[in-house]
Formats: C-alpha cells, sequence, structure tokens
C-alpha cells in the first residue's frame, strides 16, 4: 500500500496519513511507523529508478479485467520509473487481446502468446509474474527460474507438497528471486505484521491456539458438460491436471474454468489454499515456524464434498487441527471458531463473532485478533504499548510488488521468499489432505522430511500429471 501524496508537501502527507491510518484502527505509535517506512520506501524507489535500468516483465496467466494478475499488473505500474511490460500470456485469447489492448493504451508495446515458454525464454524479459491457475505454477515458475529470470509468483504458490519441495530446491540451486503472493506481510496497513510482533514479543505470553477463520466453499451442484469457448484453449488450460469436459451452468457463473477453478481439488484446494494460504502463512509467522511446520494434523469437522466429479468437489464445511512440536494448535475453520470480546486501539469494544474471517491468536494471558479491516486484542494496552523487539523483516515494506523489485536489485529475500511461502503452502497442503482423508483420521507430519507417519497421506504428497507434461527434476 503506496499512499498517493497528491499536492501535499512530505509533513502535511505524513499528518494525513497517520489520521487515516489511525482512523482505520492502528494505534498511533504504529501508524507513524508504517508512514515513516511507506515515506522511506518510496524515496528509495526513486533513487533506484536513477540509479538502474528497467526490469522487463512477462506476465503468465494474465487472466480477464478482474483478474488478480490484471491487479499484479497495476501494481507493477505503480513502479513505471522502474518497470517496462513487454509480454503477456494467457490461453483464452478474449483475456490475452484485452490485455495486449490495455498495456498499449498505457504506453508499453507488449508482445501477446499463448505460449508460457515464449515467455520464459526471451531475452526481452527479466521478471516473470505467474498468476495462472494453481495448478500452473509449479510448471511456469521452474521454466522461468531455469531460464534466468526471477519469478512473482500468486499464492497459493503451489499445487501439492511435492511442487513446494521442487520449487524450493529450484530457487536454491538458480540463486533466482522469488516473491510469494502474500501481501498480507507487507500491505494490509500493516496490521498482520502488527499482530504477529506482538505475539512474537510474548505480550499474549504462551500461545494456545490460532484459529485461521478461511469461510467455506461454495457448492454447485452438478454442472453441465458445454463445448469450450472457441477462443479458450481448453486442452492447455487443463496441461497437467486430468482431461475432462469443460463445464459451465446455464448462468454463466459456475464452472471448471476461470476463478471458480479453486473449488476442485484438480486444480486446487478450495478455501484452505485460498484463504488459507494467507492466514495459514499469518499463523506461521506469528508461530516463528516459517519453513517448518507442524507435527500432527487431524480433521475435526467436515461436510461430505460433492463426489459426482460434475461440480465443485471442496468440503463446504471443515474444522482442521494442527498441532506444533511446542503444543499450540492451529486450526484451519470454516465456522464456528471462538467468540471474543476485545477493544480496538482507542479503546471501543470489538466482539468477534464466530464465523468472521480473520486470525485470532490466543495466549496464556491475552489475545489478538487480526482482519484485513481491523486488529483488536484483549487489552488496549496490547496495541498502544510500543513493542521492543527484533523486527520480524529487515525492513518494513509496504508494497509487496515494490518489495519483490527491491529485492531484484538488491539480491536480499523477499518478505514472503520461496521458504516462506513455500513453507505456508506446505502447511495448507498437510491440511487439505487430512480433510480429504475424513474426519477422525489423526496425521502425523514430519516438517524436516516432509513425509507422513501413514501411507494413505504420503500417497497424496504428489499427483501424476497428464501426459505429456510431468514435473521437472
Amino acid at each position: 500500500m503506496l499512499f498517493h501524496r497528491g499536492t501535499l508537501s512530505r509533513r502535511g502527507f505524513a499528518t494525513a496519513s497517520v489520521a487515516s491510518l489511525t482512523a482505520a484502527g492502528l494505534p498511533l505509535w504504529y501508524a507513524r511507523e508504517v508512514v515513516a517506512a511507506d515515506t522511506a520506501n518510496s524515496a528509495a524507489a526513486a533513487k533506484r529508478a536513477d540509479a538502474n535500468s528497467k526490469l522487463r516483465f512477462g506476465f503468465v496467466g494474465i487472466g480477464s479485467p478482474s483478474s488478480r494478475a490484471r491487479a499484479l499488473y497495476n501494481e507493477a505500474k505503480r513502479f513505471r520509473e522502474q518497470v517496462e511490460c513487454t509480454y503477456v500470456c494467457d490461453v483464452d485469447s478474449r483475456h490475452l487481446g484485452s490485455a495486449a489492448n490495455m498495456l498499449s493504451r498505457d504506453g508499453f508495446e507488449p508482445k501477446a502468446t499463448h505460449d508460457y515458454l515464449k515467455v520464459c525464454h526471451s531475452k526481452d524479459v527479466d521478471v516473470v509474474v505467474v498468476a495462472t491457475p494453481d495448478h500452473w505454477h509449479t510448471l511456469v515458475a521452474v521454466e522461468a527460474l531455469r531460464s534466468g529470470k526471477d519469478v512473482y509468483c500468486e499464492k497459493p504458490l503451489t499445487l501439492t507438497i511435492d511442487e513446494s519441495l521442487l520449487l524450493q530446491k529450484v530457487v536454491k540451486e538458480t540463486g533466482r528471486v522469488l516473491q510469494t503472493g502474500s501481501q498480507q506481510r507487507s500491505e494490509m496497513r500493516g496490521m498482520f505484521r502488527l499482530a504477529a510482533e506482538i505475539v512474537r514479543a510474548g505480550k499474549i505470553g504462551k500461545v494456545k491456539s490460532i484459529e485461521c477463520r478461511i469461510n467455506g466453499n461454495p457448492q454447485s451442484g452438478p454442472i453441465p458438460e458445454a463445448a469450450p469457448p472457441r477462443e479458450l484453449d481448453w486442452d492447455t488450460w487443463l496441461g497437467p491436471a486430468p482431461k475432462v469436459p469443460y463445464r459451465i451452468s446455464k448462468d454463466g457463473k459456475m464452472t471448471n474454468c476461470h476463478y471458480e477453478f479453486r473449488w476442485w481439488y484438480e486444480y486446487s484446494g478450495g478455501k484452505m489454499t485460498d484463504w488459507g494460504a494467507h492466514h495459514i502463512d499469518i499463523a506461521q509467522w506469528c508461530l516463528g515456524m516459517d519453513g517448518s511446520g507442524p507435527v500432527a494434523a487431524e480433521c475435526v469437522s467436515a461436510t461430505p464434498p460433492l463426489k459426482s466429479g460434475d461440480g465443485y468437489n471442496c468440503h463446504e464445511q471443515f474444522k482442521v487441527k494442527y498441532t506444533y512440536a511446542n503444543g499450540a494448535e492451529v486450526y484451519a475453520l470454516s465456522h464456528d471458531g471462538s467468540e471474543a470480546d476485545l477493544v480496538l486501539a482507542d479503546g471501543k469494544p470489538k466482539k468477534v463473532g464466530k464465523a468472521e474471517n480473520g486470525v485470532l491468536v490466543i495466549g496464556e494471558t491475552g489475545k489478538v485478533f487480526v482482519s484485513r479491516g481491523q486488529i483488536a486484542a484483549s487489552s488496549q494496552a496490547l496495541l498502544t504499548e510500543k513493542i521492543d523487539a527484533e523486527p520480524l523483516y529487515p525492513s518494513r515494506p509496504t508494497n509487496h510488488m515494490g518489495n519483490f523489485i527491491e529485492c531484484v536489485g538488491s539480491r536480499k529475500a523477499p518478505i514472503c521468499d520461496v521458504t516462506v511461502g513455500g513453507g505456508s503452502v506446505i502447511v495448507c497442503h498437510v491440511g487439505t489432505i487430512a480433510l480429504r482423508l475424513g474426519v477422525g483420521k489423526k496425521l502425523t507430519w514430519d516438517p524436516k522430511s516432509h513425509k507422513f507417519g501413514e501411507a494413505d497421506a504420503n500417497a497424496m504428497i504428489g499427483r501424476e500429471y497428464r501426459k505429456p507434461w510431468k514435473l521437472p527434476v
């Protein structure tokens, strides 16, 4: 989140921004830190723009005007002095054409292609942004990394545990920079970082439990088969996933393709990897477990999924429990969370409902709740008293794309590098496996060897690719 200064002087801008942040719920001391960091980040970006040649971006999976990829393009465009957008790629020619026209209107001269390999191998590309459906993330990212490109990859970073381990290996081998698109670590007015700082500083005592409230999965019932749109290369969209018919409802709102792929286990992991990739990542951060994970997982409750194969097949309601070596319990749940009577930084009461989206951390001496809209705690002092502890990241990024661009230049690790994003998505996948194996099935997990103690769970660590696609080695 970079603030728009308009015609304000720097001092006037800072005053207005602090006021807006405190009005949004941040304590005064923290709002001042965020504004100071944003001002410094903007100045540093301007300095880098004067010193360095532009980074040439290629976007794979550019998507429709409402897609996440277009949002990422708009973020990159904000660093116009440092960024040139040279390539767009999509297997739907409607999206490809509209994206190329959009970039041209913005003053770029992009090449357009259906083939991601052309983007990854182009000498006119330095950075590849991967915003395809989840089941394509690893293939594109690995190709880009091994072709000498730095990568910004949307969350969830991978479709499987095996893919996450491979991607971490390739980043290490190539020395390239990879940022995972888990922007809650840097944006959202810094509220998630503040929550993690409070917890990591021991201000609520030893963590007893964390609730990652990620809401339930949409349900569809059977969706009829249909001929794919002539502009869509359906076989390539499926790629390594099983060959199945294209499906779309009569009203066009439900499909097994654009956006709605999230609710099919063949291409994604439902809310466990959608919102879970955000909130479970914050739980990992609060526990200081980046790059590691739990030692056990169990599906506590779940509603049966659709099993006919012709509609959304992710469980509608669910509650999965993770147990960490230090005894902390983390819950990924769609509903039925704990109610909590908390306060905001200004002392106003905040009641957290059972189904409210966000992260609730319960410690031995206090509680913290954070969402994209608010941060609250069991006492006002938890928020208003300045934290004196080691920072959770060397700097304070206020824009996730900006942090990535900075690290491409410095070659330092971004705030959500492959170890962070790869570790968090593995925790999501462990939970999805527990969910799919059923209620009451207790799984043991070794976060070092990345193996379960149960054979049926280990069989789900990877997935078979449809030929001719194969998982790189």
